[in-house]
């Protein structure tokens, strides 16, 4: 799998936009309020009916430390008694989404974001897990991929064993940088000790998996620190990694503020690191999945791609997308059939709404006839580098390329460029296109042209 990503400079350079991540298609910036709590309530009707089997988020918004680079939805507090209030409202809502739902349908992924899931003591983890086991159709058997983020800082060796104990055998590591200069400039102080306890203590508890996310392009890095972070995790052997490419959009993001901008490594840099990270991983034996994703060969996920059955959505690469999505909590977002529909993102609102009998649906999109062609295309592209145009042809009773004639001629350029192998039969992105997937499914975004760009993270 060496020769699974050429990298090529120039064609970095060149096609290194800022665009969606697409987990999904139309992304959650088209997202808008004429989608109600109504409109899921008939989704899962039709999921119900379906006996469809389901895939659950839930968030969990606190951290105790803030940490600068953070773009997701929480709240920073000491109080672990806030958590209190919250979860009485999210257990409301996992009791009137359990209502809608049929008991025969099983829930065959979980996974419990943030935030800092362990922010919870363990009698709230209990508890939560009970809650869910109550209302919705757990697995018992270990079967399920049920997984959970950990910050190696809030989790100790009695931690891991109560989150095995309460069904989970999958988690996701927390680590981003190992270099203390690095770590100070984002007010996140973490050793490698720490980091390589947690992650002892899930392999002889025999979690299933284990994941760390690393995040390239923070302040203090340099090609030569950020690969010896790299080489430390790799001798800690995780099943999969992510490799995150920091966003720096203080305008959007509150705490990017206390970041020195004059601290970010520059872009030759940052595209050294990310040079250097792949060399270093693929020479290690990972696989490149796509879109900063990194599996071992036996892992589930290269697995899945090499029987072309890989899927992504909200919560990524996923071998679950025959699922229905559901998210619980502040800012949650669920995909049920052609719907998706977010939380309110407001603490506040999310718990008053709920503490009036109210799900906390804010805003969301209905998939159109378009959005589901183009949704399929982009899908393929980003999970398996091939399209063949008679498949979508014959799914969506469409000329693949009358369909997409506006998009012909970039793609033409991208394959005059050697990026894509396009013929009258099928797209394939080659070995120089991989690491730009996201630059080619939007060539086939029908909204990007409306949408502002500057929300985007780059795609290097």
């Amino acid at each position: 799998m060496l020769d699974a990503i050429r990298w090529d400079s120039d064609l970095i350079r060149r096609y290194d936009l800022a665009g969606p991540r697409y987990t999904s298609y139309p992304t959650a910036a088209q997202f808008g309020s004429q989608v109600s709590s109504f409109d899921l309530l008939h989704a899962l009707r039709d999921s119900r009916k379906a006996l469809k089997p389901l895939s659950l988020y839930v968030h969990v918004p606190f951290c105790a430390n803030i940490c600068y680079y953070c773009a997701c939805n929480k709240v920073i507090t000491k109080d672990r008694g806030r958590a209190h209030a919250y979860l009485q409202r999210l257990e409301q809502e996992i009791q009137l989404i359990g209502c809608h739902l049929d008991p025969a349908q099983r829930v065959e992924q979980l996974h419990l974001g943030g935030g800092t899931p362990t922010f919870l003591s363990h009698d709230e983890l209990r508890q939560l897990m009970a809650k869910l086991r109550q209302h919705l159709n757990l697995m018992d058997d270990d079967s399920g991929d049920y997984s959970i983020e950990i910050d190696p800082r809030e989790a100790d060796w009695s931690t891991m064993g109560l989150l095995r104990e309460l069904g989970f055998n999958r988690v996701s590591v927390g680590l981003q940088d190992l270099d203390p200069a690095v770590q100070r400039a984002v007010n996140r102080l973490q050793s490698l000790e720490e980091t390589r306890a947690v992650i002892e203590a899930a392999r002889t508890l025999q979690f299933r998996s284990i994941n760390i996310d690393l995040i390239y392009g923070l302040p203090k890095q340099t090609p030569d620190n950020f690969a010896r972070t790299v080489e430390e995790v790799i001798n800690l052997q995780p099943d999969r990694l992510s490799v995150f490419n920091y966003a720096h959009l203080p305008e959007r993001f509150m705490p990017q503020r206390r970041i020195n901008s004059l601290d970010l490594p520059n872009p030759e840099q940052k595209l050294a690191m990310l040079q250097g990270t792949v060399e270093q991983l693929t020479t290690a034996g990972y696989r490149y999945i796509g879109m900063d994703h990194f599996a071992l060969p036996d892992d589930e996920l290269a697995i899945a791609q090499e029987e072309a059955t890989l899927q992504r959505n909200f919560q990524g690469y996923t071998t679950h997308g025959h699922c229905d999505l559901i998210g619980l909590g502040v800012s949650a977002i669920s995909q049920v059939g052609d719907l998706y529909c977010q939380n309110s993102s407001d603490l506040n609102h999310y718990q008053n709404t709920l503490a009036d009998g109210q799900l906390a649906t804010s805003r969301g999109l209905v998939c159109n006839a378009d959005d589901r062609a183009r949704r399929a295309v982009i899908q393929q592209l980003i999970c398996h580098f091939i399209l063949a145009f008679a498949e979508i042809e014959q799914r969506f009773n469409i000329d693949f390329r009358d369909y997409f004639a506006s998009s012909w001629p970039q793609l033409q350029v991208m394959a005059d460029d050697g990026l894509i192998e396009l013929t009258d039969t099928h797209l394939q992105v080659l070995p120089a296109g991989r690491l730009l997937v996201r630059s080619i499914c939007m060539v086939f975004d029908a909204y990007l042209e409306q949408q502002n760009r500057q929300r985007f993270s780059r795609v290097i």
